[in-house]
């Protein structure tokens, strides 16, 4: 039992994980409806003392019955690829295969990436060809960690660790071979604070019975591997982590990544390559023990958003969806707004206070 309130059992919290199913029947389709879902963070309530982390207060979302937390703010952006042959050299800019591969995001860019007239489609041996991403870093090294220093309750050499936790829970969630194709994240899930009962329940939600509100998605990338395989062994990525002396003194620790997954057909001799991409931005609290309970080397969420590009939309299954070129020439876009998968320049919340509500967008190169 943990100080200043009842704790959640370590056994109960291992048996969620073990209980904790990969959700979702049948294969995905693509719908219609662009699924978008915010909710404002709450005030927290006066310092007081050490408390289990912490109340919560339902919220309203601006479109059906949401919820949020004190302290947590969940949103989710979908946008989908919904071009047809008609637009296919429209989705890459220069080859980039044999360009300087480019220094580390240590903060936001200005604009998006120069685009460049090509027709030429990616391959299995260049799966990011014609991409932004041919450049971009692979893996983990893409994902820039700014210099530790003393922080809150930290010391400089404790921020240096939760950084490269923070790290590990970015490659557990989004890089892992495993969890990409569909196990579930344990060793990320065990990064997060088993205190945080509304996310316990969360989580229990989206890998049981996956919903538009409990979606794992959320926090994990994750393939339906029955329908699609891996075009090679990298995922591209760009990104930085940043930090900042959070509430009662907490490390508060923000994350903005764009991963970019090659994939195929898990069956037949079709070699076309799709490329689904997912830009996740995660702020995360490494908490004071002595004023929030929580278990040492975990951390508390506090917010969530995701923007995915030919990830399926309002597909709810659990699962990344991408479609390929016989399904985008069979779904012309709806009259959703045009984003730029690549474009890093402006925040996630930016853009999807600028993006509509209703309809998948489309995105202007893959």
């Amino acid at each position: 039992m943990s100080k200043g309130g009842a704790s959640i059992p370590d056994e109960e919290w291992e048996r969620f994980l073990k209980e904790a199913g990969a959700g979702g029947a049948g294969a995905p389709e693509e719908p219609s409806a662009r699924a978008r879902m915010v909710a404002q963070r709450l005030r927290e309530e006066p310092d007081g003392p050490p408390e289990g982390w912490r109340t919560y207060t339902p919220a309203r979302r601006r479109r059906g019955k949401g919820w949020a937390a004190l302290g947590l703010a969940a949103a989710v952006a979908v946008v989908v690829v919904a071009v047809g042959p008609w637009g296919i050299a429209d989705w890459f800019d220069g080859d980039g295969t044999s360009a300087t591969p480019l220094a580390a995001e240590s903060e936001r860019p200005t604009g998006p990436p120069a685009r460049e007239a090509a027709d030429r489609p990616p391959t299995l041996d260049e799966p990011f060809r014609g991409s932004p991403a041919a450049r971009w870093s692979d893996g983990p090294a893409g994902i820039h960690l700014p210099e530790a220093r003393a922080t809150g309750w930290m010391s400089r050499a404790e921020v240096a660790r939760a950084l490269e936790k923070t790290q590990d829970f970015l490659v557990a969630s989004a890089l892992d071979p495993a969890v990409l194709r569909g196990e579930r994240p344990d060793k990320a899930m065990a990064l997060i604070n088993p205190h945080q009962s509304d996310v316990r329940d969360f989580l229990k939600k989206a890998f049981r019975t996956p919903d538009r509100e409990n979606d794992p998605l959320l926090l994990f990338s994750r393939f339906r591997s029955a329908d699609v395989r891996p075009a090679g062994d990298v995922v591209k990525t760009r990104g930085r982590v940043t930090f900042q002396e959070g509430e009662r003194g907490a490390v508060e620790v923000s994350t903005d990544v764009t991963y970019v997954y090659p994939v195929v057909r898990a069956e037949g001799g079709d070699d076309e390559v799709a490329r689904t991409i997912v830009r996740r931005e995660v702020v995360m609290s490494w908490d004071d023990p002595a004023k929030i309970v929580i278990e040492p080397g975990t951390f508390s969420l506090v917010s969530y958003k995701v923007d995915t590009t030919n990830g399926g939309c309002d597909t709810h299954t659990g699962y990344l969806s991408p479609a390929f070129l016989a399904e985008r020439a069979a779904t012309r876009p709806d009259g959703g707004a045009e984003v730029d998968p690549y474009d890093r320049s402006t925040s996630m919340e930016e853009r999807m206070r600028e993006g509509d509500d209703e309809g998948c967008g489309t995105a202007s190169r893959s």
